[in-house]
C-alpha cells in the first residue's frame, strides 16, 4: 500500500510506502511505477543518485536543473535523518518563493516528491547520513543551478547556524531568490 500525503505546497508530496515487518526487520516497496501512477504521480524517473554526508549539519542545496534537463526528484533516507526542503521557483506560481520542509529518516521511511520547478536541498541531522533519490532528467552540468540555502527571503528554519553549516564552495556562492533568473516562468 502506498499513501501519498499533501504538503502546504500542492505539488510537493510526502510519499509513505507501507512497511511489512517481523522479527527479522521489514520489507518496503519504495517505488512501483504502476502504484505511483494510480496515486496520481506519473513521472518517468531515469536516474538514481546516492549521497553520503559524513557530518551532521551538512547542507546540500538548494539545487535544481533548468530545461530541457529539469528534474523532479523522489528523495528517501536509507541511513540517518535529514530536514528536506523544497522551494517553489516558478515565477507565475502563487506560492513562488514559499517552501516546505519535512524530516525524512531511515526510521520513518517517508519520501519527498519534489516536482520540476522547485529548488531542493537538505540538512543532515545525524552523522553518516545516506540519501537515495530518483530524478526524472539526466544530469547536465550546463543546466545545473542553485539558490542560496539561507536566503532570509525564504524563511527556512534550518537546524544549523550558518557559521556551523558544512557547505560546498558552490553552495556558498549561490544567488539569492531576488537575483535568480526566471528559469521557470
Amino acid at each position: 500500500m502506498l499513501k501519498v500525503e499533501p504538503t502546504a505546497l500542492a505539488d510537493v508530496k510526502i510519499v509513505n510506502p507501507q512497511r511489512i515487518g517481523d522479527q527479522r526487520g521489514f520489507f518496503s516497496e519504495t517505488y512501483n511505477r504502476q502504484r505511483f501512477a494510480e496515486a496520481g504521480i506519473d513521472i518517468e524517473f531515469v536516474q538514481d543518485n546516492h549521497s553520503l554526508s559524513a557530518i551532521a549539519g551538512t547542507v546540500r542545496g538548494l539545487h535544481f536543473q533548468s530545461e530541457p534537463f529539469a528534474q523532479a526528484k523522489l528523495i528517501r533516507v536509507v541511513r540517518g535523518r535529514i530536514l528536506d526542503v523544497a522551494v517553489d521557483i516558478r515565477r507565475s506560481s502563487p506560492t513562488f518563493g514559499k517552501h516546505v520542509s519535512v524530516e525524512l529518516s531511515a526510521e520513518n521511511g517517508l519520501q519527498l516528491l519534489v516536482p520540476v520547478g522547485f529548488a531542493h536541498g537538505f540538512c543532515t541531522l545525524e552523522p553518516n547520513t545516506e540519501i537515495v533519490y530518483k530524478v526524472s532528467g539526466y544530469y547536465s552540468a550546463a543546466h545545473d543551478h542553485g539558490l542560496r540555502w539561507n536566503d532570509p527571503a525564504l524563511g527556512i528554519e534550518w537546524p544549523v547556524a550558518p557559521a556551523d553549516a558544512m557547505l560546498s564552495d558552490k553552495d556558498k556562492k549561490q544567488p539569492l531568490l531576488a537575483e535568480l533568473a526566471a528559469y521557470f516562468p
